[in-house]
């Protein structure tokens, strides 16, 4: 960027370096929402759950399946987002 033009588009760097910090935190935001870690231990810890008799099988079969459904969507989105 030259002098001029900095010196031109001076007053829109409050609006840029907001527009920078939301493209970040949407960034972050995105890489948490689609982490298979968390779906994976609430798996783990539900058969936990199922095992120790704290639920029922419906129950277990219920919420598996409402994780297995994340986990798709989780790797259809990674596949989605590859080159």
């Amino acid at each position: 960027m030259g002098l001029i033009t900095g010196i031109l588009t001076f007053p829109l760097a409050p609006v840029r370096g907001t527009a920078w910090v939301l493209d970040q935190v949407i960034q972050a935001a995105e890489r948490e929402y689609y982490d298979p870690a968390p779906v994976l231990s609430a798996l783990a810890a539900l058969e936990q759950e199922l095992i120790a008799g704290r639920i029922t099988d419906e129950e277990f079969d219920r919420r598996e399946d409402e994780l297995l459904d994340r986990l798709d969507e989780i790797e259809a989105h990674r596949q989605q987002s590859e080159p």
